[in-house]
């Protein structure tokens, strides 16, 4: 080696051409170092950025999937509440006794009511309507519980005169509203006489400013598990529950519910950042964190070893790979030395393109030489990184029964479709339709969930026969949605006329009951005299929707 560099300076120092030759191969050096260091650079942010959008992608479908449930809850005991005041309003202020034959009547329609609502949430475990002691000693309210999956029963009440109703250490799903007043999602606790962990959300009951009792709901804690552990990214990435003040209120990595000591999230993880990066057990995670609608924090963590050991591997191919090319370049003519540089400048163009977030660009390789094997591996992790960002994209707005678009990919259509009727002049036609499907919880007690989902499977593939040019979405358990724009909207009479004789077809063709079809269907046109908004449009297609599931019943 030493030989070979004393016989080129020699040569240097005798020959112009030589000269020419070594001052362009530390042109060549100079600038391969450069576009490799931008190369690094920018797969080093493009994996950092793709990373934490994984995270917080995942984390976001995780937020959506849980709101949605603890709406669902508050929606129901709402609906409840709201039925309760309607049905007291019939009472004498003067001459309410919640001993008399009236009353009990009264908790009879209630159980009706409750009975009609609490289908369409899943998770239950127990409903309940609870009269406060202190203004009745014999009406105690009712309470149903459904332990084993065989549908509600009623269940004897707990004695509540036996607490202290001041004290919200004991039946806290019963004293927390009564000394607040106001609804309260409770955090997970033993329910009485069950010995099962739950999650309660409850609603104080007044009449005309008096204290009456409690709604409410207890979800099984099990059921909330069970979403969280649905969230997993990669190898080793897992999703978890904390409350406000730092405490765990689910991990699938550890028994909260056997501990005398709930433990704390770690260090860090209770910034005022999205983005947190900490050590637990001896390993560097990254996590993201979102607060969910009943308070609580979803956190969802990965090692940063794994979400960056592929652009780390890549990194050091590039390395390598330029090490090699640097070795080639100095033995290279000047026509190769420039043929490289042009391509290694369209690599770095590439790499700052995809840098800002453009994933569209592809650079074309000619040959089997170096550069053109480090522009097939940045092409061909481009095309990863946009793989994995449409897997996270399906798994976050994809309805996995019904292979339709979910209510989360629903809420961003509805978004634009807003924009555009706010950038319109007037002149803007759409009409949404909501689609609910009648008796799936007959079918599913009486013949089970999987023809449930037949039964689904069918309603939402007859809904985008008939509605082919529209965008069809799955909202609800049982509930579709529509959006009828261009050909579809001026088709819209015909095309509901079209459902309902199809519906019909279906029906009286089909003998087993979850091959046949029900739907009950409401459609509104967008009509700027009253509408203000999407949802306005879509509020009053629900409302029609639901007078049409009246008709039908009453067939």
């Amino acid at each position: 080696m030493k030989t070979f560099f004393k016989n080129l300076v020699n040569m240097t120092m005798n020959s112009l051409r030589a000269k020419i030759t070594l001052w362009t191969a530390c042109a060549i050096v100079i600038a391969m170092a450069v576009a490799t260091l931008l190369s690094v650079i920018s797969i080093r942010n493009i994996g950092n950025s793709s990373s934490n959008q994984m995270l917080l992608l995942l984390c976001e479908a995780g937020e959506k999937n849980l709101d949605f449930y603890f709406k669902s809850v508050e929606h129901s005991i709402e609906m409840i509440s709201n039925y309760v005041k309607s049905d007291m309003s019939k009472f004498d202020k003067t001459d309410l006794d919640l001993n008399s034959e009236q009353f009990s009547e009264h908790l009879e329609r209630v159980k009706e009511m409750f009975g009609k609502i609490i289908y369409k949430t899943n998770g239950i475990l127990t409903y309940y309507y609870r009269i406060d002691p202190a203004i009745s000693k014999t009406s105690k309210g009712f309470w149903f519980v459904n332990l084993n999956d065989e549908g509600f029963k009623e269940h004897k009440v707990t004695d509540i005169t036996l607490y202290n109703t001041e004290d919200t250490s004991n039946l806290v799903w019963f004293t927390v509203p009564k000394s607040t007043g106001n609804s309260i999602w409770l955090p997970p606790y033993i329910t009485d006489n069950l010995n099962v962990r739950v999650i309660s959300y409850n609603m104080p009951i007044y009449y005309h400013d008096k204290f009456i009792g409690v709604v409410g709901i207890e979800i099984d804690y099990s059921t909330m598990a069970e979403q969280v552990d649905n969230i997993k990214l990669l190898d080793n990435g897992y999703a978890f529950l904390n409350d406000s003040e730092g405490k765990i209120i689910y991990h699938p990595r550890m028994d909260v519910t056997t501990m005398k000591n709930q433990p704390k999230v770690p260090e860090g993880l209770l910034a005022n950042d999205k983005f947190v990066r900490y050590k637990f057990d001896g390993i560097d995670k990254q996590a993201v964190w979102l607060t969910l609608y009943n308070g609580m924090r979803l956190n969802v963590t990965v090692p940063i070893s794994e979400i960056n050991g592929n652009w780390e591997n890549l990194i050091l191919n590039i390395l390598i790979v330029s090490i090699l090319l640097l070795i080639v370049f100095i033995f290279c003519t000047m026509r190769l030395a420039g043929h490289i540089t042009k391509h290694l400048r369209e690599l770095t163009n590439m790499a700052k393109e995809v840098n800002h977030g453009n994933y569209d660009v592809k650079l074309e390789a000619f040959g089997n030489d170096e550069v053109s094997i480090l522009t097939n591996t940045f092409n061909q992790l481009i095309s990863h990184l946009k793989t994995h960002i449409k897997d996270l994209n399906n798994l976050a707005y994809a309805d996995a029964l019904t292979s339709l678009r979910n209510k989360g990919a629903c809420d961003i259509y509805m978004q634009k479709l807003q924009n555009q009727l706010n950038n319109s002049h007037g002149d803007f036609e759409f009409a949404i339709g909501i689609f609910d499907c009648n008796n799936l919880k007959t079918i599913n007690d009486k013949y089970g969930h999987d023809k449930g989902d037949i039964y689904l499977k069918s309603a939402s593939t007859l809904i985008c026969q008939v509605f082919k040019h529209s965008p069809v979405f799955r909202t609800g358990g049982d509930e579709f949605t529509v959006v009828l724009q261009n050909e579809d909207y001026k088709k819209r009479k015909e095309l509901i006329n079209l459902f309902e004789e199809k519906s019909f077809e279906i029906s009286a063709t089909k003998k087993a009951r979850w091959e046949q079809i029900s739907v009950a269907a409401g459609i509104a046109d967008y009509d700027s005299q009253i509408d203000n908004s999407v949802e306005d449009v879509m509020r009053r297609a629900d409302y029609l929707m639901y007078e049409n599931k009246r008709k039908l019943k009453n067939k």
